[in-house]
């Protein structure tokens, strides 16, 4: 008996172009709802959060925790969704925007909103020159930038097909160009699930909250090359399934840690590469040299004989 690979199951027997079934378009798309929802779940959290702080409720900071990894299960979700449109053949226009619509709201809003209520809202006034009316001011340009680049960031990469990288990798690998908008949302919530929740209240540590912002920002509206992953669509060798296992293994018994350090291990991969490639064209020799050191090499020292002879004739 034939073995049908994924593709081949969901295809319509009666279809004359062999589309696939209507119903494997709504699986991608059942995805992208539950990527909607937490999102929106994690909205609500962030309010309640906010609201019960104000009201001097102890256990307010729990709110926080549970909307973050609202967002955190979020990136899973959206990291599936295209990979199973691929895996049926189901990809189309309205679920490549529909994603990008599901994004904004989860992956744009609502680390926006956790960006003020968790990391602003709450601060003491630094000094008797600054307000607090100031440092809120602030964070609110923050946290809108964070959106406004976010935004940005997806609508680039829905209309771009071969974007320019600043540090081009290898030719058959897949980068994306800027920091994606899931990967920018990653760090934030994973350092406030790995805080506990709690609100930040020094102002020394909200104007660094404000300054990760700004770097994240920046990340997602650059084209500094980023790994995209999409080319490891299954393991490639059993070190691959070991690797996999650890990682599950790690993420589930040491969430807490685990998470933060590998959200900003790849927010700080983008910027390593990209001081690699700095560093590199400093100190490789410019092509016109390269080539002129080459020509002296493959020519070999000069003929003293014939330097001898033109000495006489002069």
């Amino acid at each position: 008996m034939k073995v049908l690979r994924l593709k081949e199951r969901w295809i319509d027997p009666r279809s004359p172009d062999h589309r696939p079934r209507r119903a494997a378009y709504a699986l991608p798309t059942l995805f992208t709802a539950g990527n909607v929802f937490l999102g929106f779940y994690a909205l609500i959290e962030f309010f309640q959060g906010a609201m019960q702080t104000a009201a001097g409720i102890a256990s307010a900071h729990l709110h926080f925790q549970t909307g973050a990894l609202a967002i955190g299960a979020a990136v899973f979700l959206d990291g599936l969704d295209g990979r199973i449109a691929r895996m049926t053949n189901t990809a189309s226009d309205f679920g490549r925007e529909l994603d990008s619509l599901a994004d904004v709201i989860t992956f744009g809003i609502a680390p926006a909103v956790l960006a003020f209520t968790w990391g602003v809202e709450f601060v003491e006034a630094p000094s008797r020159w600054v307000t607090i009316e100031q440092v809120h001011s602030v964070g609110y340009f923050a946290s809108f930038v964070f959106l406004l680049c976010g935004a940005m960031r997806l609508a680039r990469f829905n209309i771009q097909k071969n974007p320019v990288l600043k540090n081009p990798g290898r030719a058959n690998r897949k980068y994306f160009a800027g920091l994606a908008i899931p990967a920018g949302a990653a760090p934030l919530a994973a350092l406030v699930y790995f805080l506990g929740g709690q609100p930040l209240r020094w102002w020394g540590w909200s104007v660094a909250w404000m300054a990760l912002l700004g770097l994240l920002s920046f990340l997602m509206v650059s084209t500094w090359r980023y790994p995209s992953f999409k080319d490891l669509t299954r393991p490639r060798s059993p070190v691959s399934f070991v690797v996999v296992g650890i990682l599950i293994y790690v993420i589930w018994n040491y969430s807490r840690v685990a998470l933060p350090v590998l959200a900003g291990s790849y927010v700080l991969s983008g910027i390593l590469i990209r001081l690699g490639g700095i560093v590199r064209r400093r100190f490789r020799p410019a092509p016109a040299a390269a080539a002129a050191a080459l020509t002296r090499e493959t020519a070999g020292p000069p003929d003293e004989s014939n330097q001898t002879e033109q000495h006489k004739v002069g």
